[in-house]
């Protein structure tokens, strides 16, 4: 397979479906939830099927056997580490606004920069559900916000000090927000705990930069398409021997 999950499939509970064996389906997502801390290609579409741990059916099984035949075809490619990188930090950040076709609950991804390192990803439904794009994303960018916090204190044990982190956003409402302190009447829902990544701009930690909507890496942890150039951005390379 050329890629790891159908672009147009809905993936719901599928209440008349056939039941499957759980400890087989719980086993095989275990196993590509390992494999996930080296091949964050399938980092979104492995989450997605996790989902269905409790009570998995016969589409749910052949979609996570999709996966492993995507992997069969790719096991040329990798993470490539150069050697002699800066350690200049970016991270990324981007949300599906109600992705999940159960609950409507939104998809954050997240990823990480050192130089031309790919050091850290993540693909993770919220609990709360969104009620605009931009609350979606800003939920996402807050996200962002502690990833690079940690990012920065890590750091610190290796005696390198990082002023200012950019987070890279594609949505210009959320860097708005970030910016203005007046909580005018479109934003009183939000949760004052999202509030933070305001403070930490203001405190000089982060920097939140608008960028392109079609180059947010970001994107490979909360969509579908386009796979094979949001892979290519993440810097997976077929390996020479």
């Amino acid at each position: 397979m050329k890629t790891p999950i159908y672009v147009d499939m809905k993936l719901i509970k599928d209440e008349e479906g056939e039941f499957v064996d759980n400890t087989k389906y719980r086993g095989m997502i275990g196993s590509l939830l390992y494999l996930t801390a080296s091949r964050p290609d399938i980092m979104f579409s492995v989450c997605l099927y996790a989902r269905f741990q409790e009570d998995p059916k016969t589409s749910h099984l052949e979609a996570v056997k999709r996966i492993f035949r995507y992997i069969i075809g790719t096991t040329h490619l990798g993470l490539w580490y150069p050697k002699g990188s800066g350690i200049e930090t970016v991270v990324y950040a981007d949300s599906d606004h109600a992705g999940d076709y159960v609950d409507q609950k939104i998809t954050s991804g997240i990823c990480t920069f050192m130089g031309c390192f790919f050091t850290s990803w993540f693909s993770k439904k919220q609990t709360t559900l969104a009620i605009s794009t931009i609350e979606a994303k800003y939920v996402s960018a807050g996200k962002a916000c502690q990833q690079a916090l940690w990012m920065k204190q890590a750091l610190i044990d290796y005696d390198i000090r990082l002023d200012n982190i950019p987070l890279m956003c594609d949505n210009k409402g959320v860097i708005d927000l970030s910016k203005n302190p007046v909580q005018h009447t479109r934003t009183k829902h939000i949760e004052i705990r999202r509030h933070f990544l305001r403070d930490n701009i203001q405190k000089g930690n982060i920097s939140i930069e608008k960028f392109s909507l079609k180059d947010n890496i970001a994107d490979i942890f909360t969509k579908r398409e386009p796979f094979n150039y949001m892979r290519l951005g993440l810097g997976m390379m077929e390996q020479i021997l």
